[in-house]
């Protein structure tokens, strides 16, 4: 057999693992219990990183689970293994992550949509978020047809998304 042969075979199997996960996630309005979870995925996330990990406190994701707005998290069984918040003062996305032993399986597609769609039902015109310049979310909010802004003193690019 020819190693071409039986790389591709590999490559079938993680394609096939791959599916197999994207079809066993689940998504649902996050909950104060999810706070640990979602708090471990923003801590190890590469890119994107908190300068200071304590500048989002147990407290303001609590916030934004109803007052300030509304949280959703992506399951893969009863693992969190992303999150979004939508935050409804400003119209805009307070936070978008996903594990990165999870990234790739669209997670992050769903909760962007689940997020945007709850904010245009609260009566948003148009949803805003940041991201760090050169980040492979800049990217991924590009392809979902956000348009850039300005990158502010921070080195954070601005998105808008019009209804």
């Amino acid at each position: 057999m020819s190693s071409a042969y039986l790389g591709a075979g590999t490559l079938n199997a993680q394609l096939s693992e791959r599916l197999a996960r994207q079809e066993r996630l689940r998504y649902r309005r996050a909950g104060k219990a999810d706070i640990p979870a979602m708090t471990r995925i923003r801590l190890a996330v590469t890119e994107n990183r908190l300068s200071d990990p304590g500048k989002i406190t147990p407290q303001m994701y609590h916030d934004y689970l109803d007052r300030l707005g509304r949280g959703w998290v992506a399951l893969l069984g009863d693992q969190v293994v992303g999150f979004a918040y939508a935050d409804r003062p400003n119209a805009g996305v307070w936070a978008l992550f996903v594990d990165p032993a999870y990234q790739g399986l669209g997670a992050g597609k769903v909760l962007l949509k689940m997020t945007v769609q709850w904010l245009f039902a609260e009566g948003a015109e148009t949803v805003r978020l940041t991201t760090e310049v050169g980040t492979r979310a800049e990217g991924f909010y590009r392809a979902q047809g956000w348009q850039p802004g300005p990158v502010d003193a921070q080195g954070e690019r601005s998105f808008l998304l019009r209804r």
